[in-house]
Order: structure tokens, then sequence, then C-alpha cells
């Protein structure tokens, strides 16, 4: 369904009768509204990163809910569009941490070198935040994260804001580095986002487990 490696480690769900009512609902919810990001893209983020090149984990909460914002991957947009508030600030805590000043809005680079950018609720009806909530994808991608938790390679997982902070208890094996903050949102990055340093971190730790670092 997503591709081989991923679907050998998460068969067991799609049997499940909650993955199958989620899945019910979001094929009736495309057919009858408009819903982000379009279906070709639902499973972008684990099709491009592969389980076993995850290197670092960065977690959203909902894709973007306006015309042609979300595309797939968490916090990304794709070329042309308005770089949202959350992602111009991730910008600017780059350009603070690592003095690069990153304009390319596409995140997709970062996803081909082993960074999954996944919602913990991956679809999302237009202008309408949190519309598919509780309907079994955060049961879905819950069991993603504890699966990457339990793997024995040393993985970065950054944790923004307190939704994503609920996740720490799913990530079990102690040689992951978990990095908590607050959400990069304009409400509240001057509060603890800014000054992180969330990419120097991530490098730094993967370099000490000589791991190919990220070219953010």
């Amino acid at each position: 369904m997503i591709n081989e490696e991923w679907d050998a480690i998460l068969g067991n769900e799609y049997e499940k009768d909650y993955f199958k009512n989620l899945i019910d609902f979001v094929n009736e919810e495309y057919e009858k509204k408009q819903i982000f990001p379009i279906k070709d893209d639902l499973y972008k983020a684990l099709k491009t990163t592969s389980f076993s090149n995850v290197k670092v984990v960065i977690l959203g909460q909902d894709p973007y809910h306006g015309d042609n914002e979300a595309h797939g991957y968490s916090f990304s947009v794709k070329e042309g569009i308005k770089t949202p508030p959350s992602l111009r600030n991730i910008f600017k805590e780059l350009n603070n941490d690592l003095m690069i000043k990153r304009t390319k809005t596409n995140l997709e680079d970062w996803a081909k070198q082993g960074v999954l950018l996944i919602n913990t609720i991956m679809t999302v009806e237009k202008d309408k935040p949190l519309s598919h909530q509780k309907k079994g994808w955060e049961i879905f991608t819950d069991n993603i994260i504890e699966k990457l938790g339990e793997k024995e390679e040393p993985t970065v997982f950054i944790l923004m804001g307190n939704q994503a902070k609920t996740k720490k208890n799913l990530i079990k094996n102690k040689c992951h580095l978990i990095i908590e903050t607050v959400h990069p949102s304009p409400l509240s990055a001057s509060r603890g986002f800014f000054g992180s340093k969330i990419f120097s971190r991530t490098n730094n730790f993967l370099k000490e487990n000589n791991i190919e670092q990220i070219n953010w």
C-alpha cells in the first residue's frame, strides 16, 4: 500500500477495524469535499523516507488546510506557494542556528536525506483545521512513532508543541535523542522555539553516532 518496507512493518495495522473504518471515511471525504493533501500525496512522507533510512523525525499536527499548501510532508509547501508562518519561523531558527538562509519551501530534499516529515493526522478538510482528528490517524501514526522508537539505530525525534510532546512516551529505546520545544507558530515561537538550536543539536548527535549529517 505504501512501499515494501513500510508495508512489512505496518501490515498488521491495515487489517485492523479502526484502519479500515478510517480509510472508508477518508475515501468518502475525498469524493464529497476538498481534502488536503491530494490523494496521490497522502503517503508521500513514508514513500520518500523508508523506515531503514529514517535519521530524524519532525512531527507535525495536521496538514495545512489552505489551497495548494499541503503536499504530504509536515511543514512543507511546494515552491511558489506563500510560505506559511510556522515554516517561516523554522527557517528563521535555521538561519540563527547554522547561518543557513533557506528559501526553498519544499522540504523534499530533507525527506530524501532521512528526515521523516509526518503529521499525526494525515488529512484535513479545506479551511477546517483538525477536521479529521479522532478518526483513526492518531492510532496509525502513533504506531509509526512507536516502531521508529524501537529502532536500534540512533534517531532524532523533534517534538514541537504540546501535541507532539505527548508522543514522547512512545519512544522507548534510550539510544535516541528527543528534542522538545514549543511550536514554531507565531503564537509560541518566541517562547522557546527561537534559540532551541534544533538543527545543530540534531547534526551534532548524528555526527557523534557516525551517521551522515543533514544538509539543511
